[in-house]
């Protein structure tokens, strides 16, 4: 964890991230957003989203904190749940138009910075070995099983990456996603030949017939294995168990945004 003044960011245990990729990721701590969008102690929190009914001062105020840290304007994106992947260096960040309908970008050009935001969905940081070419997904129970880290990876690689590693930001943790059949379904539904994984990460609930323990962390390494990524750090956070730290829509409802960004240097 890293302090400037009052803002708090978290920073990635990455072992062998580039030295070419800069990687920011925020709190709920350090911003002006007052309740339920505060820091849960009492002071400003740090949302970053748009859509979440905080006062768009605040919001804006916000992402000027975030953007003194980062070599650019992030694209932000307008977040769906889907599979849909673009690429941030077409995205005019200075311009009015809305934010693209996407769940995940890259990028290849230095200073394009690739963001996500989250509360309780898995952020998923990517870059190549090479440290050439970054990307950001958004990852739900919903686009992680339709295949949106598949995409992601597969965009990577159409646009000329090489070898591929990962970090898994913070998410609701294995403890705390309880959910029902339809998400064992969805996700066997597209196992490809690793029912038995898939199976694994959902725990069964004897007092409750029907219902699960979710890890959310382990499907995303079956996710990326299966799309040739192999080296993969992080997966280390719940944010439904940390309410100074981070936000989150499981256990609040009504909340604010963190951000997970990515950038070449």
């Amino acid at each position: 964890m890293r302090n400037r003044s009052s803002v708090q960011f978290l920073e990635p245990e990455w072992p062998d991230l580039p030295d070419s990729v800069g990687v920011l990721c925020t709190t709920r701590r350090g911003g002006v957003s007052p309740a339920p969008y505060d820091d849960g102690q009492g002071k400003g929190g740090l949302n970053l989203g748009v859509h979440v009914g905080d006062a768009p001062k605040c919001v804006e105020r916000n992402r000027d904190i975030v953007r003194s840290e980062l070599p650019a304007e992030p694209v932000w994106l307008a977040q769906v749940h889907g599979t849909a992947v673009i690429d941030a260096g077409t995205i005019d960040v200075l311009g009015h138009a809305p934010a693209p309908v996407a769940d995940a970008s890259f990028a290849r050009e230095r200073g394009v910075v690739c963001a996500v935001l989250s509360a309780d969905c898995l952020p998923v940081l990517l870059c190549d070995a090479a440290g050439t070419m970054v990307a950001a997904a958004h990852a739900g129970w919903r686009g992680l099983a339709d295949g949106v880290l598949e995409n992601t990876a597969a965009a990577m690689h159409a646009a000329g990456a090489g070898e591929l590693r990962a970090w898994l930001g913070a998410a609701i943790g294995p403890a705390k996603f309880e959910v029902g059949p339809e998400v064992l379904a969805g996700f066997l539904a597209r196992a490809g030949g690793h029912e038995d994984l898939v199976r694994a990460a959902f725990v069964p609930l004897p007092e409750r017939p029907g219902k699960y323990l979710c890890n959310l962390y382990a499907l995303a390494r079956i996710a990326l294995q299966r799309a040739g990524v192999h080296r993969i750090a992080g997966g280390d956070f719940c944010t439904v168990s940390n309410s100074g730290r981070f936000y989150s829509y499981r256990r609040d409802g009504v909340t604010g945004r963190q951000a997970s960004l990515i950038w070449l240097r």
